[in-house]
């Protein structure tokens, strides 16, 4: 196909249909899908489903088309004269030429306040961690019981139950009654909520309603369901109107499914696949413990060809025996002989190395001798060294100086004097004579 972007305009000519196509193509990678307000006019609902009409405002007007599949979401009928906000992609009618908008889903103007507070409360509820994949529960794999929060009148409750009844009939469904809109209809969600986690009867819990323009669903984008759903210790399922619908309470849930039918398939189980998997399962089983049995069976005929008779076995065994007896006694025989030769030349060794025993007595006898010898002179000079001390000392012994007549004369604190300055009138003191001591009194001095 040729690429009018890139092609020179000097490039072969093109057909009307290919020219038509490769606008198409360009509108729909570039514009991206976006929101539109206008008027309508020139509504037509042809008997298909599809219908078309003109958005306008004052200075411009462009052609949409919504599909029966897409327009069967909406619970009111677009009118002439309508403001209007339609959430559609560029794009381009080829048979005709034509620039259109294809409608994915409309709302009546003035719900822009509206979105404004979802995006505000979605802002803050995200920051403060109320969105965090660590904080979601895991839906549980077989519930034995499930709660649905929503009206008794809801068409979403009666798609619920026919889901679980087909899905997984021996589950029990618990229903919590709540308005889904209107006034107080989030106030008594949020009640909802804390009474069925109050109860704790349930294993999981679906919240769901049908689909509705954002009016309808304003209850599921009130913060106080919101908080209602993360303050809930069981998980929470949302199944809240179509594929396109998202409320603050499905980014808050645990899981979120487009429509309350999924909601009911992402809580439970299927019978049907559970069968299936167990008679796999089953199959499978079968088929190894088949295998295995055949395996045991061919191991026991190799092992048969492999028995032998215990007589046999016994007198194979017996040889053994007797073949390591041999052995035994013949290594027995070697290593006592190789210990008697190490222990002859040890001996021998031993008696080489021995002391001459004579030799070292007499040599012990002459070393006693000369050290009596020894001693006997060493005692002999220290006697004669003491005798010459001791009248050396006795020479200067004082008592002999005082036998001769002298005396020691001291004073009060125990010094001898020695000169007569040493001492003071009527100083008393004390004189040591040869045999005893007498005290004095300085009386006179010289």
């Amino acid at each position: 196909m040729v690429d009018l972007l890139t092609y020179p305009a000097t490039q072969q000519v093109i057909s009307v249909s290919e020219l038509n196509r490769l606008a198409k193509r360009v509108l729909e990678q570039t514009l991206p899908l976006t929101w539109v307000a206008g008027e309508i006019s020139n509504f037509k609902r042809y008997d298909s489903g599809h219908c078309y009409f003109t958005l306008k405002d004052a200075q411009a007007q462009v052609d949409c088309v919504m599909f029966r599949h897409k327009l069967q979401y909406l619970d009111w009928l677009p009118e002439n004269g309508m403001q209007v906000e339609v959430r559609a992609s560029p794009t381009l009618y080829e048979a005709r030429g034509k620039f259109q908008l294809n409608v994915e889903t409309m709302r009546r103007a003035g719900f822009g306040a509206l979105y404004e507070a979802f995006e505000r409360l979605k802002a803050r509820l995200d920051k403060e961690g109320l969105f965090a994949q660590a904080r979601k529960k895991p839906v549980p794999d077989f519930p034995c019981a499930v709660g649905v929060v929503t009206s008794l009148q809801a068409a979403a409750l009666r798609d619920v139950l026919t889901t679980l009844r087909r899905r997984m009939p021996s589950v029990r469904v618990v229903i919590y009654p709540t308005p889904v809109q209107g006034e107080g209809a989030s106030q008594r969600i949020a009640e909802a909520l804390a009474i069925a986690e109050a109860r704790s009867e349930c294993d999981v819990l679906i919240v769901c309603r049908g689909g509705g323009s954002i009016e309808d669903l304003w209850a599921y984008n009130e913060e106080i369901v919101a908080r209602a759903i993360h303050a809930c210790a069981i998980p929470v399922v949302t199944g809240i109107g179509h594929e396109t619908d998202f409320t603050i309470a499905d980014f808050v849930a645990d899981a979120r499914a487009a429509t309350p039918t999924a909601a009911a398939q992402l809580a439970t189980p299927d019978r049907a696949e559970l069968s299936e998997q167990l008679l796999h399962w089953y199959q499978r089983l079968s088929r190894i413990a088949e295998r295995t049995l055949e395996d045991r069976m061919q191991r026991l005929d190799y092992l048969a060809k492999r028995l032998v008779h215990p007589g046999a076995r016994m007198s194979i065994q017996l040889d053994k025996l007797r073949h390591l007896a041999a052995r035994m006694s013949g290594a027995w025989q070697r290593s006592s002989q190789q210990h008697g030769w190490q222990q002859r030349e040890r001996a021998q060794r031993l008696a080489a190395a021995g002391p001459d025993l004579a030799a070292l007595v007499r040599e012990n006898g002459e070393r006693a001798r000369r050290l009596r010898e020894a001693a006997r002179r060493r005692m002999d000079a220290a006697a004669t060294l003491l005798h010459r001390l001791e009248a050396h000392l006795k020479h200067l012994n004082p008592q002999l100086v005082l036998e001769r007549g002298y005396s020691i004369t001291e004073m009060e604190d125990g010094r001898i004097v020695r000169d007569s300055a040493q001492v003071e009138l009527d100083e008393e003191l004390k004189i040591t004579f040869a045999k005893g001591w007498a005290g004095a009194q300085v009386k006179r001095k010289g």
